[in-house]
């Protein structure tokens, strides 16, 4: 049992910090994995079986075989090794079987997403975080993946509000004073970033604090967190994030977002489509120039998504089978990259469809697909089954990451993929909480004449 309660703290740590620091992300991930590694030995629990098995070592199979015919194989292994974020996936079913231990992950998911977004809108307010060069991140290394999580942040704090559990009580005296240490803290750290004062160790130091209130927020036993913990966060978190989404300034964040709300609103009531289009009508009456000068198909990012796709689907019509090789779009770009393109070089081709085929090849695409189909079925049918608002984030986040992969490549952010999959974990804890495991083969028919 304390393992087990060992293995959700570092899971809850890993929720929370997935969207603030990669390095805290993979060490709590790497414990967390430790300690399922030393449940298994004990017979304590067991490798869930789920639907995504096939297609999840259908993926990682082929990987690997794209990567040894790669034209820099070592190269191509070195980046594979990211395939292993996901046992993140069977960790969080395993962790998240229990109601109070999900929605703890969750309130920690939602701590980390609200620590991004208001750190944005510092940096955006206050440390020159302000122009199309120079966007908020938060303390993660680029915007766009600061924006791909903070659109998880939105869908999973409008799915908690719209199919909450309980009563929607108002936040105690107690979560009051914990926001305001938290926004204490950031007010702090943006003190020191501005004084250029010690910022990268007080920001380290928030960090570790911020995985250690995440291990106490999943470990604490009594009345807190209850539900005003989870309002609180939730109302924040959306409010938050919606604030730091729209001066971001980052187009497939936006649309990724709008989908997963759409989502959000059509299981909810059909209705709620006439207050998103009204949020939406009343940005674009107010003209936020964060806003409207991204409200364009001429620019230069714009034209280079297009000559980009055009030297993608060139990589994919030369090496169909295995592609050019995990990694290797960079380094290859060059010699397929259209006249007229904008930049000379990319890290990859900002669309997770021709990402998948042109670095891994046809085959791998089909599995991936099968997974994102799968994760997806699985989700509507939860949803269908008893309405959780955890199925319904599962559903919506996946509708939105996709529709922001139409224009980036956010399935290859590592943070973003780890959040991905720990939400998508949900659907399937849900499952192992009923003990229900995924369908087996129907049983041989018995011969003729057989007897009981």
């Amino acid at each position: 049992m304390r393992l087990e309660r060992a293995q959700g703290a570092l899971v809850a740590a890993l929720a929370a910090t997935c969207s603030v620091s990669i390095f805290a992300a993979q060490v709590l991930f790497a414990a967390a994995a430790l300690v399922f590694a030393v449940r298994l030995l004990r017979r304590q629990t067991r490798i869930p079986r789920l639907p995504l098995d096939g297609p999840t070592l259908a993926f990682c199979v082929w990987t690997l075989l794209s990567a040894a015919f790669s034209q820099e194989p070592l190269v191509s292994q070195e980046s594979a090794k990211k395939l292993v974020l996901f046992l993140v996936l069977y960790l969080a079913v395993d962790s998240q079987a229990d109601r109070q231990a999900r929605e703890r992950i969750m309130d920690a998911a939602l701590l980390g997403g609200l620590v991004l977004a208001a750190g944005s809108i510092l940096q955006y307010y206050f440390l020159g975080f302000d122009t199309i060069n120079q966007r908020p991140r938060g303390f993660l290394g680029h915007y766009m993946t600061a924006s791909g999580l903070l659109l998880a942040t939105v869908v999973l704090a409008a799915a908690r509000l719209l199919f909450f559990e309980g009563e929607l009580v108002p936040p105690s005296r107690a979560d009051l004073r914990r926001v305001g240490v938290l926004g204490g803290g950031l007010v702090v750290l943006t003190a020191l970033a501005a004084a250029d004062v010690a910022a990268v160790t007080a920001e380290r130091l928030f960090v570790a604090l911020l995985a250690a209130a995440a291990v106490h927020l999943f470990l604490a036993r009594g009345e807190w967190p209850g539900l005003s913990t989870r309002v609180t966060l939730a109302v924040l978190g959306l409010s938050l994030a919606s604030w730091a989404l729209l001066i971001s300034r980052t187009r497939n964040a936006w649309l990724g977002t709008l989908a997963g709300l759409t989502v959000i609103a059509l299981l909810r009531a059909p209705r709620l489509l006439w207050a998103l289009a009204a949020a939406v009508a009343l940005v674009l009456v107010l003209r936020p120039a964060a806003v409207m000068e991204r409200l364009t198909l001429t620019d230069a990012s714009s034209r280079d998504r297009y000559f980009m796709w055009q030297a993608g689907i060139d990589m994919v019509n030369d090496r169909p089978v295995f592609g050019q090789g995990p990694r290797m779009v960079e380094s290859n770009y060059p010699a397929y990259r259209w006249p007229g393109a904008p930049n000379p070089a990319t890290p990859h081709l900002h669309n997770n469809v021709l990402q998948i085929a042109a670095e891994r090849g046809l085959p791998c695409l089909a599995w991936w697909l099968w997974w994102v189909a799968a994760a997806m079925g699985d989700a509507y049918r939860e949803v269908r089954r008893g309405r959780a608002w955890t199925a319904v984030a599962a559903l919506a986040l996946l509708a939105g990451l996709m529709t922001a992969g139409l224009f980036e490549y956010n399935f290859g952010d590592s943070e973003i993929l780890m959040l991905l999959l720990l939400v998508c974990a949900l659907p399937y804890a849900l499952r192992a909480e009923r003990g229900e495991s995924a369908p087996g083969p129907e049983p041989l028919p018995a011969p003729a004449g057989a007897t009981a």
